[in-house]
């Protein structure tokens, strides 16, 4: 009889940093390692390190104790290989496909949002075997439910909001809690409902200011002694400005209410994942292992209903998950009362 030789895989991690890439690597890697006898190499910053080869073996030694940890032991980076290749000058693809023989790997796993699985998608068009596994606290990748380092974030907002309550309500001022969100406005819908805020403004439905500060004037002469106001930063707001900062001068300047306003920022996309986010990031990471056993490849792993499924990575490229404005959540809210600034477009 004669051995076969075990697959050997790699595994990056790109774009931005997010809760529970850790656990992801971990999900991957152990159960390549543990259940398939897989040969596993983590490659540095991104796309970056499959480029330059710059890459760690991974032992199950490596993935012990990382499964709190934020941020991601393999580094990340915002490398897109195939941006600005003309006809002729496609020299960084072509490493990555040269390292991914020299190698000797039998699949790539691409742990990011929807710049990584675009660049995932043209890979696997180049001839590789590659999974996606998607993750971005704005939980916006098309072709899942939900995405891990969202739930996270969504904690990380949920508190800043319970924590304006308070400063609020003893100044009776407006505050404004500007949360990440450039196309899509998933944390501020969320966190606004589970922080309670009275003003929910997203990049998906155009807002009205009059709108904004009408809600803000009748809480005021119902005896309301406070406002909160949750936004997404990519609302329509001047370049020069922040959203919170340009709503800020708006609302004291139309109303005379005082005002203050808050960006969270990075704070959102640092820190340890919630049990929730461990969890789904070792779900995804664990059934990408699976995929690659089965020969599962040019797919994204995604949720679905609670289940786990694969989606072709050619569906999911150049599309994102926006808020609608039918969305359950948003049709419950208006009818609490909750304002999202379009009551007089």
């Amino acid at each position: 009889m004669t051995s076969r030789k075990p697959k050997r895989i790699g595994i990056l991690t790109a774009g931005g940093d997010c809760p529970g890439l850790n656990a992801a690597i971990r999900g991957v890697g152990k159960t390549a390692i543990v259940e398939y006898g897989m040969e596993v190499i983590g490659f540095n910053a991104g796309y970056s390190g499959l480029i330059e080869k710059d890459y760690v073996e991974l032992k199950e030694s490596n993935l012990s104790g990382i499964l709190t940890l934020g941020g991601t032991i393999l580094g990340t980076s915002r490398e897109k290989p195939y941006k600005f290749v003309k006809e002729g000058d496609n020299e960084k693809p072509e490493l990555i496909k040269q390292n991914y023989h020299e190698l000797g790997l039998d699949a790539l796993v691409c742990i990011g949002g929807n710049g990584t699985m675009k660049t995932a998608n043209k890979l696997a068009n180049e001839g590789l075997n590659v999974i996606g596994i998607p993750k971005t606290i704005d939980n916006d990748v098309w072709g899942t439910d939900v995405t891990f380092g969202f739930d996270s974030a969504l904690n990380i907002a949920t508190e800043a909001i319970d924590r304006l309550h308070t400063t609020a309500n003893s100044h009776q001022r407006v505050m404004i809690i500007e949360v990440m969100g450039h196309h899509a406005g998933w944390i501020a819908l969320y966190a606004g409902m589970a922080g309670g805020g009275d003003i929910i403004l997203l990049p998906e439905l155009e807002y009205n200011i009059r709108s904004v500060c009408k809600k803000i004037e009748d809480r005021y002469e119902s005896k309301k002694a406070y406002s909160i106001v949750v936004v997404a930063e990519g609302i329509a707001h001047p370049k020069e400005s922040s959203a919170a900062r340009h709503l800020a001068e708006a609302i004291q300047t139309y109303t005379g209410i005082e005002t203050r306003e808050t960006v969270l920022g990075y704070i959102q996309r640092g820190g340890s994942p919630t049990p929730m986010d461990r969890i789904l990031a070792t779900r995804y990471g664990a059934f990408a292992a699976e995929c690659i056993a089965a020969g599962d490849f040019g797919t994204m792993v995604a949720m679905k209903n609670n289940g786990l499924i694969t989606v072709p990575l050619e569906e999911i490229s150049d599309k994102l998950r926006l808020v609608d404005k039918e969305h359950p959540l948003v049709l419950k809210a208006r009818k609490m009362g909750v304002s999202f600034g379009d009551e007089f477009m």
